[in-house]
């Protein structure tokens, strides 16, 4: 997630949670948005993946500071608990998934939701998408929201403690 304009950058569902997911994960997210070195700080848990030698390399690699919750505080990023609610509260939300495929037909179409559709009310009433796209026009920089991190801040909310199903399954 884009801090600045709460846009939903990515998305993975999966049954577990580790250091080769969490890379492939970032790694695909950062490149399908040809975000150059240096432009990133990326905000994360304190688990195990994200803070794996693998990730690590992969994040020097690409020049993408790090910066990771308070120890032993679940709910350190009120942006990501907000996006979680949302998504849990939604109306199309199911209680359980059936598996992998039924997971992912019910994310794929909330996420475009969220990122094109939901007015969000931190940024404005305005949706994510029109924050994220608007093109830069000389009416100064974009500044984050109250209290918020700088803009190009991606938050990836990759936790243990994330589970959306009674099926053992995570979504990322």
């Amino acid at each position: 997630m884009d801090i600045f304009s709460r846009y939903i950058v990515g998305w993975m569902l999966a049954d577990r949670e580790n250091a080769t997911l969490a890379t492939q994960f970032i790694d695909e997210t950062i490149a399908k948005y040809d975000v150059p070195p240096g432009q990133l700080t990326l905000h994360a848990d304190r688990g195990a993946p994200m803070r794996s030698k693998l990730l690590i390399e992969l994040l020097a690699k690409l020049d993408t500071a790090k910066s990771y919750s308070r120890p032993h505080t679940s709910n350190d990023n009120p942006f990501s608990e907000s996006a979680f609610k949302t998504l849990k509260y939604h109306p199309t939300f199911p209680r359980n998934f059936h598996g992998d495929v039924d997971g992912r037909a019910a994310c794929s179409p909330y996420f475009d939701w969220y990122n094109e559709h939901h007015h969000h009310s931190g940024i404005a009433l305005l949706t994510p998408a029109d924050v994220h796209f608007v093109p830069a026009t000389g009416h100064g920089e974009r500044q984050p929201p109250s209290g918020g991190p700088l803009p190009g801040t991606i938050n990836i909310p990759f936790s243990s403690t994330t589970t959306f199903t009674t099926t053992g399954g995570l979504a990322h």
